[in-house]
């Protein structure tokens, strides 16, 4: 086999695996309709010299319900109940609301739990790293909170997703015990604003 036709079957090969993580990710937004994971947070400041890692659970129902519920360091429960998103500091005993057509929007929860995939997102393929298949989302808005998200598929699997907002700082999620179309019930996206909690309407 001549150089040339190696380095095009090389080329094309490696673009078909690329092809492959977007074409994952619209099938996982397409087929996966609920779902529940446990997770591993670790942000990242933009120098790379500072870490915080946080861990917990993470559940959704499409469309727009979703719910992290972060155990360590700090309790604090994330719900979005298709109206609005509930955030809820517990040691604080606080509560901030946001409607959710203002929260969700072209965000990473969207692509978990919202479905206008390529409405929101320019979609690509990027190389494959870290043993996972890796897909890009940038929103298509100049106006929001974050520059791109990565989704890393291991398989068919959601294995993660890297944030990286607009002051260069990377948030990376990693998935563990994943289970797609899990039966999740509805109660788990509905919030009750706890006795005496603050609340605060955005």
């Amino acid at each position: 086999m001549n150089k040339l036709l190696a380095a095009v079957l090389i080329a094309g090969a490696s673009f078909a695996a690329r092809a492959d993580a977007v074409d994952t990710l619209k099938e996982f937004v397409h087929d996966v309709k609920t779902g529940r994971a446990a997770f591993t947070q670790t942000v990242t400041s933009p120098d790379g010299a500072k870490k915080k890692t946080s861990s917990g659970t993470f559940e959704f129902s499409r469309p727009n319900r979703f719910r992290f519920a972060y155990a360590k360091p700090f309790e604090q429960l994330i719900v979005a109940d298709g109206q609005k998103v509930w955030i809820h500091d517990t040691d604080l005993n606080q509560v901030s609301s946001r409607k959710l057509n203002q929260a969700l929007g072209a965000t990473p929860a969207a692509l978990l739990a919202g479905g206008s995939l390529e409405k929101d997102f320019d979609l690509a393929s990027l190389p494959a790293k870290d043993g996972l298949e890796w897909a890009q989302a940038k929103p298509k808005s100049k106006d929001g909170a974050f520059q791109s998200v990565r989704v890393g598929f291991r398989g068919k699997e959601l294995a993660a997703i890297e944030i990286t907002d607009g002051f260069g700082q990377r948030s990376l999620l990693q998935f563990s015990q994943m289970v797609a179309n899990a039966p999740v019930a509805p109660e788990r996206f509905k919030f009750t604003v706890p006795a005496g909690a603050d609340v605060i309407e955005q």
